[in-house]
């Protein structure tokens, strides 16, 4: 896919705004006639941008409602338990849990570096690279994510909990959602929940959640001022429904299509629908790689989304290391942003198929691949643990939380871990039941 270029308009857009404020230093009169000219001429243009009609075929190819959906799909196993299996069950559900918030702690304090950066933090901690444990010093360590952890609480010695991240509150979110309004909620009752517990967002959510304030109803939040609709937004909110519905990959990509619809569409979409089913398969596996292709059967066969994932598993048997797979990506995906859901959903594959069974490899190959690195960690974590189950992760990962989860849901400030895996459990036997 080749971008266009847009190198220029930003320069263009720069110089204007350091010539308006070189020549109000100089005293020239009408800088402000001609910063109101500039504003209305890129206004018409964004509007002429948002107008343009898109390829049609293409549209077919990626739906957006659940029916055109299943219709696309390719054959699938579509529920694998028959009935609920407590036992197998919560051992997987913890080890899922806690490679989630492993994944996601290892990778936030790094989210976006790029590959050189995180090189040289390891060196100048004198630590491994890919990293094997949590960073020992962070720079900013007394700056704060998300207005609540500090840096440092990400760091080998001063974890005390899983530090707050977007990736870990919607997963919390799903919990809450699915205890309130059960199983089969609607979209107007997830959005009622992102109202009562989320104070910020980012991104897509960011807009769907202002949009769902000024009254826009859940089934529209999604399409009003939204260019980030194919961000990995909605990809990192897929786990609690793979977890609500283990074994079972069709109902929790219905519960992630019913949750992504709210902020995204097209590939924003099945982003969540195919790492929830993939998560969900991953209860009934014994392979992280088989449940990823397990995963690739919940969405629609041509999207953009499948054929990278089928790219990526096609290329996984050649990529030997993070500096392949990175590089492997920035060709495929030249120009893409790097919070997209595609390049990323695409590291997480190699992070997965590097490090097989070995949650520690898992993890550290796929931060140290950079681009979106928690959110990639923290599914690699998920998908990983499912399949190993608590006993395949190290102690070192989890110990340090001391079983709480912090976050910054308005009213839910902490959270035992062992009580979210039983809260996790119930919920699973309610959709089985």
């Amino acid at each position: 896919m080749n971008y266009p270029k847009t190198a220029n308009c930003h320069e263009l857009i720069n110089r204007i705004e350091l010539y308006s404020q070189l020549k109000h230093e100089y005293g020239a009169k009408g800088v402000a006639g001609l910063l109101v000219k500039t504003e209305r001429v890129l206004k018409s243009i964004l509007a002429g941008m948002q107008k343009l009609p898109v390829d049609q075929k293409q549209a077919q190819q990626e739906p957006d409602d659940l029916l055109s959906i299943r219709r696309l799909r390719p054959a699938g196993p579509r529920r694998i338990w028959r009935r609920f299996n407590a036992v197998s069950y919560r051992a997987r559900l913890e080890g899922a849990l806690l490679g989630r918030f492993a994944g996601c702690t290892l990778g936030a304090p790094v989210e976006g570096w790029a590959v050189g950066r995180m090189q040289n933090l390891a060196r100048e901690n004198g630590q491994k690279f890919p990293p094997a444990e949590y960073w020992k010093r962070v720079p900013d360590p007394f700056d704060k994510r998300y207005k609540a952890s500090l840096f440092q609480d990400y760091t080998l010695s001063k974890i005390n909990a899983v530090p707050v991240d977007d990736d870990i509150v919607y997963t919390l979110l799903g919990l809450l959602v699915a205890e309130e309004y059960g199983t089969h909620f609607t979209m107007e009752q997830n959005g009622k929940a992102w109202r009562r517990y989320l104070p910020l967002a980012c991104t897509a959510e960011e807009i769907a959640l202002n949009n769902l304030k000024k009254k826009v109803p859940a089934e529209k939040a999604a399409e009003k001022n939204n260019p980030y609709c194919e961000w990995i937004g909605a990809d990192i909110r897929a786990d609690p429904w793979g977890y609500i519905a283990p074994g079972w990959p069709e109902f929790a990509a219905e519960m992630a299509w019913r949750d992504a619809y709210l902020s995204h569409r097209r590939n924003g979409i099945y982003g969540e629908m195919f790492f929830a089913a993939a998560i969900a398969a991953a209860f009934a596996v014994d392979d992280p790689l088989e449940a990823l292709k397990i995963g690739l059967t919940e969405i629609p066969r041509e999207c953009a989304m499948a054929r990278a994932v089928r790219w990526a598993f096609q290329r996984a048997p050649r990529i030997k290391n993070y500096r392949q797979a990175r590089a492997a990506v920035d060709r495929r995906f030249a120009g893409m942003h790097i919070v997209h859901t595609i390049n990323n959903a695409c590291l997480t594959i190699f992070g997965i198929a590097i490090g097989g069974k070995n949650f520690t490899k898992a993890i550290g190959e796929t931060v140290a691949m950079g681009l979106d690195n928690d959110c990639t960690a923290a599914t690699a974590g998920s998908i990983v643990g499912a399949v190993v189950g608590k006993r395949g992760i190290p102690e070192r990962w989890y110990k340090p939380f001391h079983n709480t989860a912090l976050s910054y849901l308005i009213g839910k400030p902490r959270f035992k871990i062992d009580d979210l895996v039983k809260r996790f459990a119930r919920q699973a036997e309610r959709a089985y039941g």
